[in-house]
């Protein structure tokens, strides 16, 4: 039996075509096939935690049969995806203006993203779906400048930390990754493989190959089910998680039909090696502004073994997002400054990467032009360092700032505040901030309250006492905003960063707790449809 929230008002039509009694059966289908493997992940992730906390134990790259073997590859992909080198990000497809105006932008493909930059309410998530479901079923005139082909949706559903409050299946919530794909799958998956658009997703925050192995499982019973040839499904995973960059080899096989490379992601990536040793003090992080960039070892070997192992086996290698706005004051300077670090990328091999602002495209395009001629990808640059363990382990040197702190704790708020109202991403002095930026901000704060460090400027120790000040200081200096949020999202940050045992996501705490949860429906009374 599956129990559904009704749907909020104004969006019955959305609600009504996607959840028909065939889609829902298919999403509960799907569910009870994978529940079981499902809740293993979420029980090998606590005893990975928890092995983590109680040993000095370090990642090691296996000596597994898929890495000694050097003659796999992963299959080819269709010809569109063949070019990957500039995607839009952070693209939310509840946010309709800036989702129809991505469709249009001159890139390879769009992020759409249910996950990083969109907050997952009930109905951010029907206005999403919905979204996506017009653009791919021509149900809305004007969307499309050119409507002879669909661009490419990189659909990127939930990750695994994230439950879906409003569903019920027999009685247990259902992951939140598992909605989106379901949804998305069956009313558009045919289509876009009709289309020779796909269907093709971003999977986030894996931690290991047997996550990727439960992916690729989980495409090859849906293609069976809608009827779509196997191999059909193409997906890039983001490697986000410390864990996982030791076992890129193994993802990459547990993916291969299936494979549209990997992708690099700093501020996740980072915020995770928190997440995992950040008790320990030799993985103290400094100030991230100051001393945390692309070109730091840990990060700059970490993105030349994403490219290195992915052009051995055949698969694109993707970079980060470019998350300056064209604004301000000197929107030229920011124009310079994406430029600068995305012909860094270049020059290390990726393949492509995005950026969150339309008014970048012209001038990346530019630079792809430039730097590449009419090549559209870099495969054949196999870099041969050899990088070790303690490369993607050796973190930077420095201490922190004033400023830099206090940075942290504003954008931390101001996360906290953007999701309590319905917002996934936020612009912040020029630049887009969302969950990524948030796990860092607040990660950064908790490890330097937990470590006693000191700042740069007079060997003041980091305590919470003083972040509490901070982050008095600024809900008192907070203009434009629902005063009541600030203080309700201050108080949140503060539990947060004073918790002796952090959350591993900033939105799993939020996406549970009860004050986002009363604000957006799920804690209402009466509001659920028994159906099936």
């Amino acid at each position: 039996m599956i129990e559904i929230n009704v749907s909020p008002p104004g969006l019955e039509t959305a609600y009504q075509t996607l959840f028909t009694e065939t889609a829902l059966s298919f999403l509960t289908e799907l569910f009870l096939e994978f529940e079981t493997r499902i809740n293993q992940l979420y029980y090998d992730r606590c005893l990975r935690k928890y092995e983590l906390k109680k040993s000095k134990y370090l990642p090691q790259f296996s000596r597994t049969k898929q890495r000694r073997d050097r003659s796999w590859l992963v299959k080819p992909v269709p010809g569109r995806l063949a070019d990957r080198r500039l995607d839009l990000g952070d693209v939310s497809p509840s946010d309709s203006t800036h989702f129809f105006d991505a469709l249009n932008a001159e890139v390879q493909g769009i992020q759409v993203d249910f996950d990083d930059g969109h907050c997952p309410t009930w109905r951010n998530q029907i206005t999403g779906l919905y979204n996506v479901y017009k653009v791919v079923h021509r149900k809305e005139d004007k969307i499309l400048k050119s409507p002879k082909d669909l661009p490419i949706l990189m659909l990127r559903p939930r990750a695994w930390n994230m439950i879906e409050h409003n569903i019920m299946i027999n009685g247990k919530k259902v992951p939140g990754p598992l909605v989106d794909f379901a949804i998305l799958m069956y009313h558009n998956g045919s289509r876009l493989y009709e289309e020779n658009s796909g269907p093709c997703f971003y999977l986030s925050k894996l931690e290991s190959a047997t996550e990727a192995k439960l992916w690729n499982d989980i495409f090859i019973w849906t293609q069976n089910k809608l009827g779509i040839p196997q191999a059909t499904i193409k997906a890039c995973v983001l490697i986000e998680n410390i864990l996982a960059s030791f076992e890129m080899e193994e993802i990459l096989f547990e993916l291969k039909d299936h494979s549209l490379g990997l992708n690099c992601g700093i501020w996740d990536y980072a915020a995770s090696i928190i997440a995992k040793f950040g008790h320990r003090n030799d993985f103290i992080l400094p100030d991230r502004n100051k001393y945390v960039n692309m070109q730091r070892h840990f990060l700059k070997k970490y993105m030349e073994l994403v490219v290195q192992i992915c052009h051995s086996r055949g698969a694109h290698a993707t970079g980060g997002m470019a998350a300056q706005i064209v604004t301000g004051e000197n929107p030229q300077k920011a124009i310079e400054n994406v430029v600068a670090a995305k012909t860094l990328e270049i020059q290390t091999g990726v393949d492509g990467f995005m950026v969150y602002d339309i008014k970048l495209v012209p001038k990346i395009n530019q630079l792809w032009r430039k730097m590449c001629n009419t090549r559209i990808n870099q495969l054949d640059r196999i870099p041969t360092d050899v990088i070790s363990e303690a490369d993607l382990l050796r973190m930077p040197s420095g201490g922190v700032t004033k400023i830099g702190l206090k940075h942290n704790v504003e954008v931390s708020i101001l996360f906290v505040y953007n999701w309590l109202c319905g917002n996934g991403h936020f612009i912040n002095k020029n630049s887009i901030e969302d969950s990524a930026t948030a796990e860092i901000s607040r990660s950064q704060v908790w490890q330097w309250i937990t470590h006693m460090a000191r700042l740069e400027e007079n060997s003041e120790i980091i305590t919470f006492e003083l972040i509490r000040e901070l982050t008095q200081n600024y809900v008192n200096s907070a203009v434009n905003l629902d005063k009541k949020y600030v203080i309700a999202s201050a108080n949140i940050f503060l539990d947060i960063v004073s918790s002796s045992e952090p959350p591993d996501f900033i939105t799993t705490y939020l996406n549970d707790h009860y004050v986002f949860r009363r604000i957006h429906g799920s804690l209402e009374i009466s509001k659920y449809n028994h159906k099936l």
